[in-house]
């Protein structure tokens, strides 16, 4: 059994909904990148439960549906810490039925994903349309927190202002609704760009926003304008993906795909940095995030329960106000950036 240690709980925006400081991305339960089996799943979900870890983040484009399908299973069997875990989900695509894929195909980054293709709707009826069906999977008649998935041009290109007006013009109302029915208790975006974050705080009062790896030890430029506006606005900001898809942690993936030479450079100071007062770079990537006040919750990917214990014991390392300035003096570190000023768990 992971360790458990009493880890914070923090309050999204203006909402009586709560996050552990660390989280669960459900992402590889969804097989992102390698296939993983159905126990090992199940152990990795209930060792997050063991550890004090109170968060999921899932979403249908996880594995077409398996992600979500892995943790209504496993939720289902486990009935410890349930009154008090919180759970996120998706919409902006519906899924459809196809006929199953020879085992071993990767489709949209999963392998061996449900039978079913994603299609994106940010319509009011998409939005209904996905979230009832994600009410199946996951074995639940509400949902804490839910996200319009992936809205902006790093995904849409040249469609992404219809799919903007769509959701302007109906799923952010059937948002709105759901949660005036107490069906989900926060709504916000789940995206990689903050940018399009900005533009619909124009058009709509959110709760939170689930921003991957725009906001983490490698790149701030959310800093500049939009965590800011979050704090102006009283919006909460979960930091997804704070190892960066995986480089900031010893892997090979950046931004879900191959990495550039000058981010291979920058990781290479960064690492240098850390490894110059005994800290581990992965430690501080995970713990520097939530050191801006609009930051609730880091929620990086957990494959198996020893990435579990990892990430936990990653959080009750300490590391010295020396690095952190080492990295600003150095430059790898925004000069206004937040640092950490204790260690989360203890």
């Amino acid at each position: 059994m992971t360790t458990a240690y009493p880890i914070p709980r923090r309050r999204l925006g203006s909402t009586s909904v709560e996050v552990t400081a660390l989280g669960f991305g459900a992402a590889a339960l969804g097989n992102l990148y390698r296939a993983i089996p159905d126990d090992t799943a199940q152990a990795c979900l209930q060792a997050a439960l063991d550890s004090g870890i109170a968060y999921i983040d899932t979403a249908p484009h996880y594995g077409q549906g398996l992600s979500e399908r892995r943790v209504g299973q496993t939720l289902g069997k486990s009935l410890a810490g349930q009154p008090s875990l919180t759970l996120s989900t998706k919409v902006g695509r519906v899924l459809t039925p196809v006929a199953p894929p020879p085992a071993g195909t990767e489709r949209h980054g999963f392998i061996d994903g449900d039978p079913f293709e994603p299609v994106f709707d940010y319509s009011h009826d998409g939005v209904m349309r996905s979230f009832e069906s994600s009410l199946r999977r996951l074995g639940r008649e509400k949902i804490d927190i839910l996200l319009a998935h992936d809205l902006g041009t790093v995904t849409h290109g040249d469609d992404a202002a219809g799919h903007m007006k769509a959701f302007l013009d109906g799923g952010l109302r059937a948002m709105q609704d759901l949660k005036a029915q107490g069906l989900v208790g926060a709504i916000g975006l789940g995206v990689n760009e903050w940018q399009v974050c900005e533009e619909v705080l124009v058009h709509a009062d959110l709760d939170v926003v689930l921003l991957a790896g725009r906001y983490t030890l490698l790149e701030q430029g959310a800093l500049d304008s939009f965590l800011p506006l979050c704090e102006a606005k009283g919006v909460s900001v979960i930091v997804g993906g704070p190892f960066n898809s995986g480089i900031l942690i010893g892997g090979d993936h950046y931004d879900y795909g191959r990495v550039p030479p000058e981010i291979c450079d920058r990781v290479t100071e960064l690492k240098a940095a850390c490894a110059a007062h005994g800290v581990p770079l992965a430690a501080a990537a995970l713990q520097f995030p939530l050191a801006h006040p609009a930051v609730a919750c880091v929620i990086p990917g957990m494959a198996d329960a020893a990435e579990v214990a990892g990430n936990v014991a990653l959080l009750a390392q300490d590391i010295p106000s020396a690095l952190w300035d080492d990295l600003k003096t150095g430059g790898l570190l925004h000069d206004r950036a937040p640092i950490p000023k204790t260690r989360v768990l203890s």
